[in-house]
């Protein structure tokens, strides 16, 4: 019983470690940009386009991978809701500490964004109870009863248009600066000598 809560930490940290790498690796490819465009290096320039084409081709890999695991993808994010509620849930009636404030804030996070409560109808309805009752306050304050499992489901499956629409909007911007970055190289080596 105890395995689970480790195994989420465990998981949560890997998360936060792969964001910290990619905002690293991100930092480093944006200086390789502006430095190559400051010092006028076709060196750095051509180091930032192919770093820009290795981020293009990950993209593309995970959006393609994300659109066929959608099903799973979802069940992970209702699993890790689950965990979060339940944490929160036993957090706020048993303790009155910082962990509590972190687990509801997570919670409270999940309910504003889907306009959900609970995890069905009936912990719904006892999410706003204890709401009401001043124990808790996780539910949204639109006073939304609808389920978040069938929000999550609605968002991986209904709303996918969404998250490719943004997949796409990145892979367009992505694209302009790998052009432009390459025009630059070649405006460069291409211009005289002063």
């Amino acid at each position: 019983m105890h395995q689970v809560p480790a195994l989420l930490l465990q998981l949560h940290l890997l998360g936060v470690h792969i964001l910290i790498a990619v905002g690293a690796v991100m930092m480093v490819v944006g200086f390789l940009g502006c430095y190559g465009a400051i010092q006028e290096s076709q060196c750095l320039l051509g180091t930032f386009f192919a770093c820009l084409v290795i981020l293009f081709a990950c993209e593309v890999a995970a959006g393609i991978w994300g659109f066929m695991h959608k099903d799973t993808v979802s069940k992970e994010m209702i699993n890790f809701y689950d965990s979060i509620y339940d944490k929160a849930m036993t957090q706020s009636i048993t303790t009155n500490s910082e962990k509590k404030k972190a687990a509801a804030s997570v919670l409270k996070v999940f309910h504003e964004t889907l306009s959900c409560c609970g995890k069905g109808q009936g912990t719904s309805i006892l999410t706003q109870f204890t709401d009401i009752l001043g124990v808790t306050d996780l539910c949204p304050s639109s006073g939304t009863s609808i389920s978040c499992h069938n929000r999550i489901t609605e968002l991986f499956s209904d709303k996918i248009y969404l998250i490719g629409i943004f997949a796409l909007v990145v892979a367009i911007i992505m694209i302009f600066e790998m052009i432009f970055s390459m025009v630059l190289c070649c405006g460069i080596r291409n211009s005289p000598v002063y």
